[in-house]
């Protein structure tokens, strides 16, 4: 870093309104380290914020760096942190909780009020070319672990905690609603952590055949709405009703297959965020026992997500279908916007290119 660089950065000011400007470059405090970003993927979230400005509760009222999946190299320890060194490539957890709640101190640090969280309102994201974060919070890449790989732990630990929350374990069968990147990264984490069958549903073929390329048993193409005869149709797929169903769409009528088509004392976890209110056969859920849980981002994965790549348990380069430096980050929201491509998951390259 010399005295003439600039954080190039991409900044949202409001609905529809991505500007790249030149920020100040941030200098860590007691307990963070200056990051040196490489790479940053597009999260759905992201491009939400991007078209509506707010998710939830969660409005864009100033202007936000955007980008949370994230890695990077560390460029500048601060004071008391001794577990990371200048020249560590590391991935980033993107949130930051208090530590000090009843949340934090049992472990579901997830669900922390105070949490801070990378590209949530107010909170600026990793979108540029240096970051500053909490040093707790930033994980160590093994050698055979690209930078591509550790920016992949983000979304990957949406899958792990799901399939947590989920009990996937030897022999689950296990169907998955939604084919794009948060659906995949649950396929193979379900197949990593033991499960004999797995059955992916979406409307896009070519979201399907990627699924199929990383190791779905089955696969189904979505024509209707009618949720039970769905169920049917995964039922006799499967050949037997799933014990579990990751819900990741957000979809009304994909949340209602969720529960029509979970066998009896299974479970049903929602990842997909859609409408705030949609319509459920709650009575079948309940008359039947199906559990139906939602997850909220993940905790306590990330370690558990690098060592799932470091070891060959789960591969995720191929989610990655294209790349864009971050000057161009604008043609990188609208690829990811779009699908242009058969886009999945799209990373922005922050390092200067040589």
């Amino acid at each position: 870093m010399t005295s003439t660089d600039v954080n190039l950065s991409c900044v949202l000011h409001k609905t529809m309104d991505m500007r790249m400007e030149e920020r100040t470059i941030p200098m860590p405090g007691p307990g963070e380290v200056q990051i040196e970003m490489h790479s940053v993927g597009i999260c759905g979230s992201d491009v939400h914020y991007w078209t509506n400005g707010l998710i939830g509760d969660f409005v864009l009222t100033t202007p936000m760096v955007l980008g949370h999946e994230s890695s990077g190299t560390v460029s500048v320890v601060g004071e008391g942190v001794t577990h990371l060194k200048v020249g560590d490539r590391v991935a980033i957890e993107p949130g930051v909780s208090c530590g000090r709640c009843k949340f934090c101190r049992t472990g579901v640090y997830n669900l922390c009020p105070d949490i801070l969280f990378l590209a949530t309102p107010p909170v600026h994201g990793s979108l540029a070319r240096y970051h500053v974060h909490a040093a707790n919070y930033c994980f160590k890449l093994p050698e055979n672990v690209s930078m591509e790989e550790g920016a992949l732990c983000e979304p990957l630990s949406v899958g792990i905690h799901a399939c947590r929350r989920a009990g996937v374990t030897l022999g689950s069968a296990v169907l998955i609603c939604g084919s794009g990147a948060i659906g995949l990264v649950n396929l193979v984490t379900a197949k990593a952590m033991g499960a004999s069958k797995v059955c992916v549903t979406d409307i896009s073929e070519s979201r399907l055949e990627a699924a199929k390329k990383m190791g779905a048993d089955h696969t189904i193409l979505v024509k209707s709405r009618d949720a039970k005869a769905l169920a049917k149709e995964v039922e006799d797929v499967m050949g037997e009703m799933p014990d579990i169903t990751i819900e990741c769409s957000g979809a009304e009528s994909s949340i209602q297959l969720a529960i029509y088509a979970t066998k009896s004392g299974g479970c049903a976890v929602l990842v997909g965020l859609g409408p705030p209110e949609v319509k459920l056969p709650i009575v079948n859920a309940a008359c039947r026992e199906v559990d139906i849980r939602g997850i909220f981002r993940y905790k306590n994965t990330y370690p558990t997500a690098i060592n799932m790549i470091s070891s060959g348990a789960v591969n995720v380069k191929p989610l990655v279908t294209h790349h864009f430096p971050l000057e161009k980050s604008h043609d990188a929201f609208e690829t990811a916007k779009t699908g242009a491509g058969n886009a999945i998951k799209v990373v922005i390259d922050c390092f200067k290119s040589k």
